[in-house]
């Protein structure tokens, strides 16, 4: 046999299958109505059981932890929000400013490292710290520890210090 024809046998068993069970069950819903309404009923109420009941605790998905800073310490800067390494952070004037029009960067875009965009893995050292909406520490004050910026400053959001 062709595996088209064992389909269409798997398929008319099931019809067959699926319509002597129909017709039992309009049997039944004649013959004994409450029986058959508390079969129905019965399903329905374990489908509502297994839908409303949780699963446990243990599998709450967590994020990136903002670290305990400290004033004075030596960080690295890291995007846990992206996986490209050589994507820049760029370095605020004011916490918070994060605009989505911000025309310093056209420009800037002819002049020479302007130190606003800074690599991530560069080393700073935290100078202060800003609160923000009701979350402690949300933004860090930071100096660039080396390379081309060494010395420049600004606030960046704290998850990105590590």
């Amino acid at each position: 046999m062709s595996n088209e024809e064992n389909a269409k046998k798997t398929v008319d068993a099931a019809k067959e299958t699926a319509g002597k069970l129909f017709s039992s069950m309009m049997d039944l819903k004649e013959k004994n109505p409450k029986v058959f309404f508390g079969i129905v009923g019965g399903v329905v109420l374990l489908l509502l059981v297994m839908m409303m009941s949780g699963g446990d605790d243990s599998k709450i998905v967590s994020g990136p932890s903002a670290k305990n800073l400290v004033v004075g310490q030596r960080y690295v800067l890291k995007n846990p929000n992206t996986y490209e390494i050589e994507s820049p952070i760029k370095l605020l004037p004011v916490p918070g400013s994060m605009a989505a029009f911000d025309d310093s960067e056209e420009e800037d875009k002819g002049k020479v490292e302007s130190c606003r965009r800074i690599a991530q893995g560069t080393p700073v050292i935290i100078t202060g710290f800003q609160d923000f909406a009701g979350k402690k520490n949300a933004f860090v004050n930071v100096q660039v520890d080396d390379g081309q910026c060494k010395g420049s400053s600004g606030w960046i959001s704290a998850i990105d210090v590590q």
